[in-house]
């Protein structure tokens, strides 16, 4: 698994992995079902702790985007019953700071779409 990881970044090592996780599987790099690298190996190959992939795995599990188990190792899904309060929560958070930087609603909406349709482009 290729992760790009900006240690000089303040978003924590850990958060940084579970982002592009989950971008990967928004994406259609990572499909329901597939096998991510074991804790170990992932430690390993990025050349961080142990304890900070077992954190982004943890965190992952949480919200609904992998499951792990002793035979199959963790495995990427979707996680059921629609967005995680917290990341609807985080939303808000960024709406109020977009509305604090001078944005009014129409561009808002129009930078959400923007976005939006970045992503669908990489699908």
């Amino acid at each position: 698994m290729l992760l790009k990881l900006d240690f000089s970044n303040d978003i924590p090592i850990y958060q940084q992995i579970r982002n592009q996780i989950v971008a990967a599987l928004a994406a259609g790099d990572l499909l329901p079902g597939e096998k991510l690298p074991t804790i170990r190996a992932l430690a390993e190959e990025t050349g961080i702790n142990m304890m900070t992939v077992s954190k982004a795995y943890q965190l992952l599990k949480t919200e609904g985007y992998i499951t792990t188990g002793r035979r199959d190792g963790a495995m990427v899904r979707l996680p059921e019953g629609g967005a995680p309060q917290a990341t609807i929560e985080g939303l808000r958070l960024r709406l109020c700071e977009l509305r604090l930087a001078g944005l009014n609603r129409a561009e808002i909406l129009e930078l959400c779409g923007k976005i939006y349709d970045e992503e669908v482009r990489k699908l």
